[in-house]
């Protein structure tokens, strides 16, 4: 009789407990291991994982699968000890939902000075703030993957101005473009996408050619007083350029829904800036039914011998 299936759950920073449940409807017969309870190293067939521990993958002799629990494997190419095992992303539908809802929510707030609007209210003053129509507002979103197409077309469908920058051209068609969508792509075309952001949302995947480009290179080329949210990765963000262009008023304000550490330590700088809006890491999350489907699924196909079709490439690290 083979052995039964396990499951490893393995996080430096999450607690997957709020996976089991899911996963113990999905594989009814598999061993569930998290955390510190991982029992034979050498009984684990599949890692469930959110930045893992450093090293331990490469210690799973029978390691077949590894999923993220996230769209992106940044947090599990990290690791220099990466076993050749088939790594796995999330695809979820629902994902554009809950990114389109909290960037919408991000422009807005800064925009309308909801921020402004709050201190008012809690000082019960009467105060107006200046009223901007949204199309004379430019939002710029760096990254025109699943989740910034569609956070794009939600902007233009308020009356926002959005363009848009990819490392590579999309083609102008209604299928991967929204109707009124200015697309750039590559160096070529950074910097004229950049002058017209009074908003910059960046969604671009982490690899080492987007590692720390929001940085001051990046920063001066933006209108004076732009507006940064970070939806990507911690990685993108150099945070000591961060606070200078904030001092310097070359930016007005960030928010930021990813950061290098996560939990952000409580003596961090950000917390004291009024000009930062932390938010910890819930821009958008995937049902752990999705999850649990999904690694399913992708160890199927593996076991399959057609592992091309559901790993991420590890080169381009997307």
């Amino acid at each position: 009789m083979p052995a039964p299936l396990t499951i490893a759950f393995l996080s430096s920073n999450l607690d997957f407990s709020y996976l089991l449940p899911a996963f113990q409807t999905q594989f009814p017969q598999a061993r569930l291991r998290l955390g510190t309870e991982l029992g034979p190293l050498e009984d684990i067939d599949a890692a469930v994982c959110w930045y893992p521990p450093e090293g331990l993958l490469a210690r799973l002799p029978r390691l077949r699968l590894i999923q993220s629990v996230g769209a992106g494997i940044d947090h599990i190419t990290a690791d220099p000890a990466l076993p050749e095992v088939p790594a796995c992303r999330i695809i979820d539908p629902d994902m554009g939902q809950g990114m389109t809802a909290y960037v919408t929510w991000a422009v807005i707030q800064h925009q309308r000075h909801m921020g402004a609007y709050l201190r008012s209210a809690a000082a019960r003053r009467w105060e107006e703030q200046p009223v901007q129509p949204p199309r004379q507002h430019r939002v710029g979103i760096a990254g025109l993957g699943t989740l910034g197409l569609a956070c794009a077309e939600a902007l233009l469908n308020i009356g926002y101005s959005v363009r848009g920058w990819s490392r590579t051209p999309k083609r102008n068609t209604q299928s991967e473009l929204p109707a009124g969508l200015q697309a750039f792509h590559g160096e070529a075309g950074q910097a004229e996408f950049l002058a017209g952001c009074d908003t910059l949302v960046c969604l671009l995947p982490l690899t080492e050619d987007t590692r720390g480009i929001l940085g001051q290179p990046l920063f001066n080329q933006l209108p004076r007083g732009a507006h940064l949210i970070n939806v990507g990765r911690g990685a993108h963000l150099v945070e000591a350029d961060l606070l200078a262009a904030l001092a310097s008023g070359q930016l007005a304000a960030a928010t930021l829904d990813a950061l290098t550490q996560e939990p952000l330590p409580p003596e961090h700088p950000f917390w004291a800036d009024p000009r930062i809006l932390i938010t910890p890491h819930i821009a958008t999350r995937t049902d752990p039914a999705v999850i649990a489907r999904q690694t399913a699924d992708n160890l199927a196909l593996v076991d399959a011998g057609r592992a091309a079709e559901v790993a991420v490439d590890l080169q381009r690290g997307y």
